[in-house]
């Protein structure tokens, strides 16, 4: 798998439509996440390609909410971004923006899985004393998971969806991206308060 874009070019990028905190935390977050699965599922070689797929995977959400993941095919493509990484970062919008790029290989499917899903985990470790993830468990996740009103914005539909592509069970995948987001969530930290 062939990024073509280092991992100092791919922030740089990003910061070019992308300065809200949150969506910075998020992109930061998921291509930690991204990194770590790359590792778990025996796919080292392309780890690079799979954490930058993860932080440019929202290039566009900040700025341009109702074209997401299409208005990201035109931003990557006048980058230079290969095809590749276009397809793998724009294939997480399958069925939900008006992209018809289905998440085909492993990578695919967990960037698909696993975005919304950080986005629940983060919303219930803010709430909780530590306001991390170090001490989550599965069972209060898939508690928030279970209550529709909170972090709303997280579809479950997909993380039940992403689930069933990738062939593992709910509390697998919760399990997991709980294990991913610790994997990095220092290294957002520093980042962010760089």
């Amino acid at each position: 798998m062939n990024a073509n874009i280092s991992r100092e070019q791919a922030w740089k990028l990003l910061l070019q439509y992308n300065r809200d905190p949150f969506h910075l935390r998020h992109a930061l977050t998921v291509e930690g996440v991204m990194k770590w699965y790359a590792s778990d599922q025996g796919f080292n070689e392309d780890s690079e390609f799979w954490s930058i797929a993860g932080l440019l995977h929202d290039i566009d959400f900040e700025q341009f909410p109702d074209q997401h993941c299409v208005k990201a095919w035109d931003l990557l493509k006048a980058a230079g971004i290969s095809e590749e990484l276009i397809n793998a970062v724009c294939s997480h919008g399958y069925g939900l923006t008006g992209i018809a790029i289905k998440p085909e290989h492993q990578m695919e499917k967990i960037l698909y899985a696993s975005d919304e899903l950080t986005g629940l985990i983060w919303a219930a470790a803010i709430i909780r004393p530590s306001k991390s993830v170090m001490d989550m468990e599965v069972k209060s996740v898939k508690k928030k998971f279970k209550t529709p009103a909170f972090a709303a914005g997280c579809s479950r539909e997909v993380i039940e969806k992403g689930a069933a592509m990738l062939g593992w069970e709910l509390d697998a995948l919760i399990e997991k991206t709980i294990l991913a987001m610790r994997s990095c969530e220092a290294e957002v930290n520093s980042i962010l308060q760089s």
